[in-house]
């Protein structure tokens, strides 16, 4: 495999891992009744963040608490509101994804 190959092949691995999100919002805080202040609900009911590709680092959720927005592998062996209904979490564990 060269070089272009391999970067073709993470890319396509990373959007893989993407398109396992369900969108519920419960890893940017809508479970603990306080996301981040870049959350934002879409018309049909999932979640997004206005700020994707810039999102790591210190933030603010809408209740001006700080967090720490982090990717969320950095997350699925912790304890939080949401964690069981998490594709990337039942992914991690072999579970099945509800789509």
């Amino acid at each position: 495999m060269d070089d272009r190959e391999y970067w073709e092949y993470l890319k396509q691995k990373q959007e893989e891992y993407e398109a396992l999100c369900r969108r519920c919002g419960a890893c940017c805080g809508v479970k603990d009744g306080d996301p981040c202040e870049h959350l934002r609900r879409a018309a049909d009911g999932t979640f997004f963040c206005t700020i994707y590709n810039d999102r790591f680092g210190l933030r603010k959720t809408v209740g001006g608490n700080e967090i720490v927005c982090v990717p969320i592998r950095n997350i699925l062996h912790k304890t939080w509101s949401g964690k069981s209904t998490c594709a990337y979490v039942r992914y991690a564990h072999n579970q099945t994804i509800v789509k």
